[in-house]
Formats: structure tokens, C-alpha cells, sequence
């Protein structure tokens, strides 16, 4: 029989610290690029309970992980301060970026005693991402940031180095501001990549391009073939029959097309859907090629994912060699959350994870259609059976200008504990980053430590979010501080209305851009009466001034020109207008952060100290955007929780942590 206490008091078998140690992740399946059956398999491994380290993980002969990138070599890039693509794998030879120095590394996994050898220059100030290698004139291409001028910005290009001593680096392609996916066709005679520049964003508008190689590794005759500032164009990839594909959302959702040879892209599979993510990190994979390079198998068969309403979905595309025509099969899985797809022969992998299973790594035959699991977390999360982990309810609901904004609603639930009759819960209201992106249905236990203690959890993907098409996304165009923070405020009225909160105890947490949807809900709107901002933004006109290249030009979208709209910067920044804001907030801040200075928090917590308003501000040293130790993540829950418990006057029940 379950025990009665009040919400948000409840002890829970999901820790902070459990929370820490789970936050794991798996990511970047690759294939080494000399095999044709898949057998050698890497993936990297993110581990916060070793200080945030991102290790390189290979599945050995007997079909058991083993890592291979020693300590303390962390695998992770800086370009555009996010990364992503941080490695490959060539003949049984890695090329990486480690964290610490951003140089690319060589190690042969092929000699027991080998170790990482530096191949790019020390301490010059170039960051690397976004590999591909070229067999053909066995280089390796990426895309590199020169940071050599601390008054200027950097400077993006794609570069070559070649695989052998002395690992001579040149530049490729240049010119414009940003690059991404250099992918050389299998002949080795053609080059495709996207590039952008100052103001757009990837997800906005990009240009798709392609040239001829010559023998000599020289570029000739560079053709736009797709994007514009109205298009965004995702992961261009060949097929092994050296057709180029990639990703458009030309008809307002990301679906995927193939450029012929008469110079027209044409649609494979036209649906409502999106087959692609925000390119917040380089090198993200929504789909892949099965089959290897030959007449009979020239790659007609593709293995995707794609999302619809918030959902995630597995599916096989079969193109028809004589018409061209395709039919789109779904492939079933369990998984609400895809990602990272990857093939070879027969076999694809991908990361999938849903609303009780955390991230795994996943194998399908695509010939007898069986799944399996290659890698899943080893942390003992309470199973999911037991009944602990609270369900996610897809929600859509009314907002301002007759739109619509979608949520997904976690009801508390706890095995052992229960509220009093007619007692309704504290509501904690999350607001993903970006803003241009998404929250999911994948288990999420920073969710979960909330709900099993009697909290209610509504996680809004407000207007501007993407999984909902280019009119969604471009619905926060111009809007940024306004539909977001109506869509939360509505959002939390929803679920007061229908009765699954109490009013009188509303929380609004976020992190980085969801932290300013946070502060500024809190400032322009008395609904909440508590607030958690993760290295969120307090001063837009600060950020417009002091943030990386990358985002430097995103608020000329989001917000205004600046600063010839100055005005709109400061009416919507809540710094300007503390007056407003009549409740306790907390702040969580890494000291190293290059995305979200310190000063953004600093600023807003001198100003509500001025007005004698409780703020929290808690720091930690050597974390940047977003925190990668176990103690730092465990630290932050433990701390967060607290603060809602004495700000809402919910007695600990014996027995909570």
C-alpha cells in the first residue's frame, strides 16, 4: 500500500547523483571507411562520472565493447564552440580532435601499444570537425576554424591533410563564413559540401555545391546545385553508386531528394515530416545508404528516421532502378527518439532511445528486420517495470494569434508514495535551448528525479521549435521573447485549467536560450512564482555583442538588426525591467562559458539583489556551456531542488535524500 505525503516531498530511488552518473551519452556510429561489411564498429561514449570525457568505444572480435582511446584523451571538437563529427576511422586507423589542445590525433587501433600522435600543428589556433576521408588522394577533409586574431573573427574553410608524414594541411574551399558534410563522391572524382553565411543560421539558409577533382586532389568548375537564403539543405551524402542525395525543405518540410544528372533534385519521399535536425553540431546522420558499390546493388535501398508530431520513427526506403520511384517502409522499433544512422552492407546502427529506455546503440539486419542492442547504459536505473518512471502525454494546445503549441505533460509517479485526495501538484514548466530546436519523449532521468518526488513536469516545444515543419520553425522569426514565453505561459494555464496543478506552486526552469525564455516569462508575466536559469540570457543586447561567430548574427533573425533596433533588444532583455519581476530565481553558471558569458547571470543577479529580490547564484569552474562532470550535474539537482522546496514550503518526508 502506498505511503500518503505531500507532492514534491516524496524519497525517490533517483538520486542526483544517479542522475549524474546516467547522463552518459552514446553517439557517432562509424564504420571504418576500408570495410565493406561493417565489422569494425566505433562509437564515442560522453561520461560524466570521468569528468565529461568523450571516449572512443570499438566492439572487438567477440562482439564486446572495448575502449580505445586512452586517458586522458577526450575526443571532442570546438568549431562553432559545439562540435560534432570529432573522429573517423580509416584501415583500422582513428583521426581525432582531442578536447584539451583541438588537435586532430592518429591512433592505430591495429598495434596493442600504440598512442596518439599530434598530426596538426600545436598551438596554432585551429579547431577541426567534420571528417571525411578521400582514399583517392588518401587525404583526410574537415572542416577548420583558424581562431589567429582575438580582435577578429575566425575564419571557417574546408582543409585537406594528408595521411602521410609530414601531414601537409591546405585549404580547399574558403570564402565563405561557415561549412559543413565535405563528402567526396566513391570515385573520388567529385566534392559536395554546404556552406552559409553572416546572418542565416544552417537551419534558415545554405547553399549546396559541387565540383570536380582533379588527380592531382584540385577543385574545377564549383556548382550551386540547391539552397538558398530561403532553403535550409541537410547532410548531402553519395550513394555507393556515386548519386548525390540530401535532405530540403523546399516544400516546407525537411524530405529527402537526389540530384540528377540533368541538373533537377528530385523528391524520394514527399511527406509531412522532417528528416532532419537543426545543425547544431557537424556531421548529424538521419539517414544512410545499405548495400556496397557495385552494378547490382548500387545503393537503391536507404535506411532513415524522420519525426511527426514530436515522435520519432525508423524507416526503409526502397528505390525503384528502373522508374525511380520509392516506397517509404516503417521499420518497427520501440524507439520515440533516432538518431545518429549509419550503414553498411545489410546492417544499419543508430541511437535510439523512448520514454523508459535511455540512449542505446542499436544494430538492424535489414534482412530478417531483427534489432539488437550493441551498447546501452551500465548504470543501474530503477527498470522500468517497477512502475517509477511517469509516461509523457503529447499535447497540443491553444495559444496567441490562433496558433497552436505542442507539450508533451509528465503526471507525478511514484511506486511507493502518494498525495492526499483533491491535492494537486507543483508544476515545473521546461524550456528547451536553442531556440531552435526540440525536446523529446526519450527517457529523460533530469525528468524523472522531478516527477518520482511529486512533481508534475510539462516540456514545451513552443513556436520556433522544429519537428513541425518550416512555418512552425519561422513562427518565432522576429518573435523571440514574445510567442516563446506566451507559448509556456499558456502552456502552464492549460494544465492549471485542466486541473493537474496548483497554481500557487509553478516553477519554469530552462537552460542557455531556454534560460532567457525562463527569465523573461518570469520579468513580463506573473504566472510562475519560481524560476531556474541554466547559463541562461538576462541582456540581449549583451549577447548581440559578446558571443562566438557561430550565433554572432542569429538575433538579426530572432529579434532585430542591431543595433538599429537597439530598442527592441532592450524592451525584451529582462535586466532592463527587474521591477517586474517579483520572485525568487536561481542561477547556475560554468565560469569557462564562451556561448553565454558569466557576465549574463552576473548582470541579472546584481540587478535583483538591487531590489532586494532572493537570487541564487551558483557557479562552477571549468564547466562551459553546459555541464559535463557527475558532481556539477548532481550538485546543480540537489541545490535546484531545494530551492523549490523552501520557495514553495514543501516538508522533506523521512527518508529523502
Amino acid at each position: 500500500m502506498k505511503k500518503t505525503a505531500p507532492y514534491g516531498s516524496w524519497p525517490s530511488p533517483i538520486s542526483a547523483q544517479l542522475v549524474a552518473s546516467a547522463t552518459p551519452t552514446i553517439d557517432q556510429p562509424v564504420i571504418d571507411n576500408k570495410t565493406t561489411d561493417g565489422a569494425n564498429l566505433y562509437w564515442l561514449e560522453s561520461r560524466a562520472d570521468e569528468g565529461g570525457r568523450n571516449v572512443i568505444v570499438q566492439r572487438d572480435d567477440n562482439g564486446d565493447p572495448r575502449d580505445v582511446l586512452p586517458r586522458p584523451y577526450s575526443a571532442a571538437s570546438r568549431v562553432h564552440e559545439y562540435g560534432g563529427a570529432c573522429y573517423t576511422v580509416y584501415d583500422h586507423i582513428i583521426y581525432f580532435v582531442n578536447r584539451d589542445d583541438q588537435q586532430i590525433h592518429r591512433l592505430d587501433t591495429g598495434q596493442s601499444d600504440s598512442k596518439p600522435q599530434a598530426i596538426t600543428p600545436a598551438n596554432r589556433g585551429y579547431r577541426f570537425a567534420d571528417f571525411c576521408v578521400d582514399p583517392t588522394h588518401h587525404r583526410l577533409l574537415c572542416v577548420c576554424e583558424h581562431h589567429d586574431d582575438k580582435d577578429a573573427e575566425p575564419k571557417n574553410f574546408i582543409a585537406t591533410l594528408s595521411l602521410t608524414e609530414p601531414h601537409h594541411m591546405t585549404t580547399l574551399v574558403d570564402g565563405d563564413d561557415f561549412y559543413a558534410y565535405p563528402r567526396i563522391s566513391p570515385a573520388g572524382a567529385q566534392l559536395c559540401w554546404l556552406s552559409w553565411n553572416h546572418p542565416s543560421m544552417p537551419w534558415y539558409g545554405n547553399e549546396l555545391w559541387q565540383a570536380t577533382v582533379n588527380n592531382e586532389g584540385e577543385l574545377s568548375g564549383a556548382t550551386k546545385i540547391a539552397g538558398s537564403k530561403q532553403e535550409a539543405i541537410f547532410q548531402p551524402q553519395w550513394s555507393p553508386s556515386g548519386q548525390l542525395y540530401f535532405v530540403s525543405d523546399r516544400s516546407g518540410w525537411w524530405n529527402l531528394y537526389r540530384y540528377e544528372s540533368s541538373g533537377q533534385a528530385v523528391a524520394i519521399c514527399t511527406r509531412e515530416a522532417e528528416f532532419a535536425t537543426p545543425l547544431w553540431t557537424l556531421g548529424m546522420s538521419t539517414y544512410t545508404f545499405l548495400g556496397n558499390n557495385c552494378v547490382d546493388d548500387c545503393g537503391n535501398r536507404i535506411i532513415c528516421c524522420y519525426t511527426q508530431n514530436g515522435l520519432w520513427y525508423l524507416a526503409r526506403i526502397n528505390i525503384s532502378v528502373g522508374t525511380g520511384s520509392s516506397e517509404l517502409i516503417p521499420v518497427q522499433t520501440h524507439c520515440t527518439q533516432i538518431s545518429a544512422v549509419a550503414g553498411c552492407g545489410d546492417t544499419a546502427w543508430f541511437v535510439g532511445a523512448s520514454a523508459d529506455t535511455g540512449n542505446q546503440l542499436f544494430q538492424l539486419d535489414t534482412i530478417t528486420g531483427h534489432c539488437s542492442t550493441v551498447r546501452e547504459f551500465a548504470v543501474p536505473v530503477p527498470a522500468p517495470d517497477k512502475g517509477i518512471y511517469s509516461k509523457p502525454q503529447n499535447i497540443s494546445f491553444a495559444t496567441t494569434h490562433g496558433d497552436r503549441a505542442n507539450a508533451f505533460y509528465y503526471p507525478p509517479c511514484n511506486t511507493s508514495f502518494q498525495a492526499r485526495t483533491g491535492d494537486k501538484p507543483p508544476l515545473i514548466v521546461i524550456c528547451h535551448g536553442g531556440p531552435t530546436g526540440a525536446t523529446s519523449t526519450a527517457l529523460n532521468l533530469k525528468i524523472q528525479f522531478w516527477t518520482s518526488r511529486g512533481f508534475a513536469v510539462l516540456d514545451i516545444n513552443y513556436r520556433g521549435s522544429t519537428g513541425y515543419g518550416r512555418h512552425y520553425r519561422e513562427l518565432l522569426d522576429g518573435k523571440w521573447g514574445i510567442s516563446d514565453v506566451e507559448d509556456v505561459v499558456w502552456g502552464g494555464r492549460y494544465v492549471i485549467d485542466h486541473g493537474l496543478a496548483d497554481p500557487d506552486k509553478l516553477a519554469i526552469r530552462g537552460s542557455s536560450a531556454g534560460g532567457y525564455t525562463v527569465l523573461a516569462a518570469l520579468t513580463f508575466h506573473q504566472l510562475f512564482k519560481a524560476g531556474a536559469s541554466y547559463y541562461g540570457i538576462g541582456d540581449l543586447e549583451a549577447l548581440a555583442r559578446d558571443t562566438h561567430k557561430f550565433e554572432s548574427q542569429y538575433l538579426e533573425r530572432l529579434v532585430g538588426t542591431y543595433p538599429a533596433q537597439a530598442d527592441i533588444y532592450q524592451a525584451r532583455s529582462p535586466v532592463h525591467h527587474i521591477d517586474r519581476l517579483t520572485c525568487p530565481v536561481i542561477f547556475f553558471q560554468g565560469l569557462d562559458d564562451k556561448v553565454v558569458p558569466t557576465n549574463q547571470a552576473e548582470s541579472m543577479v546584481s540587478a535583483l539583489q538591487k531590489q532586494g529580490l532572493p537570487a541564487v547564484y551558483i557557479t562552477f569552474p571549468g564547466e562551459g556551456h553546459g555541464f559535463r562532470k557527475a558532481e556539477n550535474i548532481a550538485q546543480a539537482l540537489t541545490q535546484e531542488l531545494q530551492f523549490y522546496r523552501e520557495v514553495f514550503d514543501i516538508k522533506i518526508t523521512d527518508g529523502e535524500d
